[in-house]
């Protein structure tokens, strides 16, 4: 055997090797028997998510009452020439804030995503929102102190992104 091709077989083994068992992990995890705690949420709120109008959401979520807040920003377009794609960044500049929902008024489920951050993090999120048609997008955060703050923008859709 050339001295080459001896030291290309241990690298192909291990290549192999790894490529085994990402692949027996991928098996397990399709089946279930393998759970990664790291990667799903240990519980997501189910009723807020499914909700079918904005009062019902925010209400399943637990963020009524809030209060306008100028300490939360929202960035993003103006105009949406995709609805299936709407880049949205947000950020709170609310002290301790542990979670931030983002809500889209007119989509047929409109909470699009709902955030926990660990104390002392930074609260800023970056998303691609599917919105169905023209509509405000509205922001909720909850402070450590229980206090929910909330901001609105309005975002026009050219083309629809939810059903159409």
């Amino acid at each position: 055997m050339p001295a080459s091709a001896s030291n290309i077989d241990p690298l192909r083994r291990i290549i192999l090797r790894s490529a085994g068992a990402s692949g027996a992990i991928s098996v397990l995890l399709a089946a279930g028997l393998l759970r990664p705690t790291g990667v799903l949420a240990a519980e997501w709120n189910r009723p807020a998510f499914t909700a079918t109008s904005l009062s019902d959401a925010i209400k399943a979520s637990g963020l009524t009452g809030s209060v306008e807040s100028n300490g939360i920003v929202i960035k993003t377009v103006e105009i949406a020439e995709n609805g299936a794609q709407v880049p949205v960044e947000v950020v709170s500049n609310i002290a301790d804030s542990q979670t931030i929902a983002v809500f889209v008024d007119k989509n047929p489920l409109p909470l699009a995503a709902s955030l926990n951050f660990a104390k002392g993090t930074l609260a800023r999120v970056r998303l691609q929102l599917k919105m169905a048609e023209s509509s405000r997008i509205r922001v909720v955060v909850k402070a450590a102190d229980g206090k929910t703050y909330h901001t609105s923008r309005e975002v026009k859709v050219t083309l629809g992104g939810c059903g159409g």
